[in-house]
């Protein structure tokens, strides 16, 4: 499960990293000169954010494993992911945006890899 959890979190960063690049989406500060940002503003887009895309992705495929901890591990999501728009970097529907995208890349991740664990015991049994 750590390995999955760790290839959720890449992939979540990378297709982040992506989209920022498509949408191309300038952050508050820069287009709102108060108030000013709490953190270093950084360089690149704002949507979608990869704290909250990872911090789902990992919240995502953990529940998975460990479902009693559901709640703990969304609300450490959300608060790492707010913390943003607190800090005045992103947008809140950025963060809605990034959680979205680190869900739906676990759960896609999730169902293929359980898909193919299902194809091959299908095929061992076939033997």
């Amino acid at each position: 499960m750590l390995a999955l959890t760790v290839i959720a979190v890449a992939l979540a960063d990378w297709s982040a990293t992506g989209l920022k690049a498509l949408v191309d989406r300038e952050r508050p500060p820069l287009r709102y000169a108060t108030p000013k940002p709490l953190v270093r503003l950084p360089h690149d887009a704002s949507f979608p954010p990869r704290h909250a895309a990872t911090r789902f992705a990992a919240a995502t495929m953990l529940t998975f494993a460990f479902p009693r901890f559901a709640p703990f591990l969304f609300l450490l999501a959300t608060a790492v992911a707010f913390s943003r728009v607190y800090v005045g970097v992103h947008y809140p529907l950025d963060i809605i945006g990034g959680a979205v995208l680190g869900v739906l890349v676990a759960t896609a991740l999730r169902l293929l890899v359980t898909n193919r664990l299902r194809l091959r015991r299908g095929r061992q049994a076939e033997r």
